[in-house]
């Protein structure tokens, strides 16, 4: 699998420098990698039994204990389903439940408004995503400081302008100067504006899934959206075993019309679940699979992903922790689940406790992109910008978060045999004692060859000191800047601009100021 020549890119704006280096990149189409296709084993952390053992205690969970679904419609659809339903408490007999997840699709197509950044999800198929929710940033002046919707356009800019990002999500930063009632359409209008690659739903109100909807048929058109993905919406199970109102609202706005809802738990192992890695896994796949059960009941044969959100609590202070090496057991764990059952399925990448983009930032970001690779996740999710456990979204990690995708990109394509013959050719060329800087194939395949990243520092001593000493912190700022200088907005049509502002304009005229 070739990798997309992205490398060229970064080393062009290292080496063109200033002004017309900067108008070159701007004259030359925004590069963009097509849906990561990993060719590299999944990695399977226990043995097939195992994993059956979980699925059963996890079924034995729906059965005996139930799931709580607080909300009168869905109590009617499981009633009607035949569940065992007693007041809120929903228990559901495992050939049911395992009728209504076979429902599910196990890819589909995610629709951009640029259909070259039109995506797959499932299968060998994974797309990474930047974060969702910061209230903070740390901004390019390394302050941290509520969000602003200024911040949150920056943040889809640096998206678009990111080639191994594959969706803008939406609310990257909460653009807290806005009303709350009035915050969404503010959120999604910067992400269909900034950006041309595939976004992300709002979930905190049925109304504000609506808009979200009307939204995107401007942009897609009504009859479109009704039935073809153009955007994924993320619902959170409260483990242990409630799905709320809040919740199954959205999940039937975006159900009704196709899109795909990440049904995922979000469990602080230790609290919401036992203090057990395995024992949390039973309990998030029974809370996953009733999620997904109940869309399929809104909508049989909606695409939708299995997902999950498991970090673990610190015992000491309550705290969530991010790159535990349980955090990735349980993304393996997850997998192989999500690979029984054929489900699209979501997990985190870069998610760390650190405030700052620093070693510690570094360490858990490894720990859990590798474990959400090789563990074959379709939708990895808060690949850029994550600190300080979601609370804060740092501009120089977005940065070089994004940087880094391009080497996992390479990593999980696997190895290229395309041009053995040629290097073995090259071998014979040079013979003994000589070097291949010059030779034909080097010519042809320096830029493309190798992972050149240029936040990244592997100059010596003396040309880094002789460059300011700058830290990765540093670089990444610098970086950040450099792209939010370099781009340009790919412009909506005028006409569908206008019925965004229009729509804009008459729902903030209903809407109230602050929330009753």
């Amino acid at each position: 699998m070739n990798v997309p020549a992205v490398e060229l890119t970064e080393q062009t704006h290292r080496r063109g420098g200033g002004r017309l280096g900067r108008k070159a990149l701007r004259s030359a189409p925004i590069a963009s990698f097509p849906t990561l296709v990993r060719n590299i084993p999944v990695y399977e952390i226990v043995p097939d039994e195992a994993v059956e053992l979980i699925h059963e205690e996890s079924l034995k969970i729906l059965e005996e204990v139930g799931c709580e679904f607080r909300d009168d419609g869905a109590i009617a659809l499981w009633k009607a389903a035949g569940a065992d339903v007693r007041e809120t408490r929903v228990r559901i007999d495992r050939a049911l439940l395992m009728e209504l997840v076979s429902k599910v699709p196990s890819e589909f197509t995610l629709n951009a408004r640029n259909p070259e950044r039109t995506v797959r999800v499932g299968g060998k198929n994974s797309i990474f995503v930047p974060m969702y929710g910061a209230p903070y940033v740390r901004d390019l002046d390394n302050v941290r400081r509520y969000g602003t919707l200024a911040d949150l356009n920056n943040f889809h800019k640096m998206a678009y302008m990111a080639p191994a990002l594959h969706s803008s999500s939406s609310v990257i930063c909460e653009p807290m100067e806005i009303a709350v009632p009035k915050r969404h359409l503010h959120i999604i209008h910067s992400a269909l504006k900034h950006s041309d690659k595939p976004f992300m739903g709002i979930v905190t109100s049925k109304e504000r899934a609506e808009d979200t909807m009307a939204m995107a048929a401007i942009v897609f058109g009504e009859a479109f959206v009704r039935d073809n993905p153009v955007l994924v919406a993320i619902t959170n199970c409260n483990s242990p075993l409630v799905w709320d109102a809040t919740m199954i609202d959205a999940m039937r706005v975006y159900a009704s019309h196709n899109q795909p809802l990440i049904l995922a738990p979000f469990a602080l192992c230790g609290a919401s679940t036992s203090a057990s890695a395995v024992g949390a896994v039973a309990q998030v796949n029974a809370e996953a699979l009733a999620g997904v059960a109940l869309t399929q009941l809104i909508r049989p044969g909606s695409p939708q992903i299995y997902g999950q959100f498991m970090v673990t609590v610190d015992m000491k202070t309550g705290a969530p922790m991010g790159g535990t090496p349980e955090a990735a057991q349980m993304m393996y764990l997850m997998g192989a689940l999500a690979r029984k059952y054929r489900l699209p399925w979501r997990t985190s990448g870069f998610h760390v406790g650190s405030k700052l983009n620093d070693a510690q930032a570094g360490y858990e970001s490894n720990m859990l992109m590798h474990a959400a690779i090789l563990s074959g996740a379709n939708y990895i999710w808060h690949s850029a910008g994550w600190l300080e456990a979601g609370l804060t979204c740092g501009y120089s990690k977005f940065a070089t978060d994004c940087e880094q995708l391009v080497g996992w990109y390479k990593y999980a394509g696997g190895v290229s045999f395309d041009d053995f013959k040629e290097a073995m050719a090259a071998i014979r060329e040079v013979g003994p004692q000589g070097h291949f800087l010059g030779t034909q194939h080097t010519l042809e395949h320096f830029e493309s060859a190798f992972f050149m990243p240029s936040i990244m520092d592997f100059n010596s001593y003396e040309q880094w000191n002789a460059e300011g000493a700058k830290d990765h912190d540093t670089r990444g700022r610098e970086k950040a800047r450099n792209m939010l200088a370099d781009y340009e907005e790919p412009k909506l049509d005028e006409g569908i601009a206008e019925g965004l502002r229009d729509l804009i304009a008459r729902r903030e005229e209903k809407l109230p100021d602050t929330v009753s």
